[in-house]
């Protein structure tokens, strides 16, 4: 084979290897939780498929990806101010810490994500090894949102910065996944990044 025609064969290998990862990267609406499990910054585990019954947000994000989405972490914070919805929803913000899995950079990443819990008054997990973004079918390096119906299948997944009009569209899928009597006025599941 000649040089230049491997060099075709290589790239057009590449570029379908590349599409194939980037599907595999997005959750599809509809589809139910899969079976993945995370732990927090004492190693006790959280297992997602455990919760029945009850909406769960995934937000995913690493250390550059964390500033992505303040607007929706403030958005979420003054929901979750009335105390109802921290009772209704299940909250899963998930750090990926691939990069700070060895000695002794553990340990500060852990005592850096125990203040960070105390400081937003939830749990924060650590996805050590990416097992957890794999199996949930998360792109690496970018703020990632799901939500979980309380039926356990998707209604919302975005990667990357969610705009203003998702936001608030995430926002009434919560209350309607909350509160029964905005139910009927359930929005359109959404997908987008």
């Amino acid at each position: 084979m000649s040089p230049n025609l491997r060099s075709l064969v290589l790239a057009a290998t590449l570029g379908v290897l590349g599409t194939a990862n980037l599907a595999e990267a997005a959750p599809t609406l509809g589809s139910a939780k899969p079976a993945a499990r995370v732990v927090d910054a004492n190693d006790r585990t959280f297992d997602l498929q455990a919760v029945q019954g009850k909406p769960t947000l995934v937000l995913y994000e690493d250390k550059e990806s964390a500033k992505v989405n303040v607007a929706l972490k403030d958005d979420l914070a003054k929901l979750a101010g009335g105390g109802r919805y921290r009772s209704s929803v299940v909250l899963v913000p998930v750090a990926d810490v691939q990069q700070y899995d060895f000695w002794p950079a553990r340990g500060f990443v852990k005592d850096a994500i125990k203040d960070e819990s105390k400081k937003i008054g939830a749990t924060i997990y650590c996805d050590w090894d990416g097992s957890f973004r794999r199996a949930v079918k998360l792109a690496r390096n970018t703020s990632s949102v799901l939500l979980y119906g309380k039926d356990g299948r998707v209604l919302f997944a975005w990667e990357g910065h969610v705009p203003r009009e998702e936001r608030e569209r995430l926002l009434a899928m919560l209350r309607a996944e909350v509160e029964p009597r905005a139910e009927a006025e359930k929005p359109e599941p959404a997908k987008g990044g």
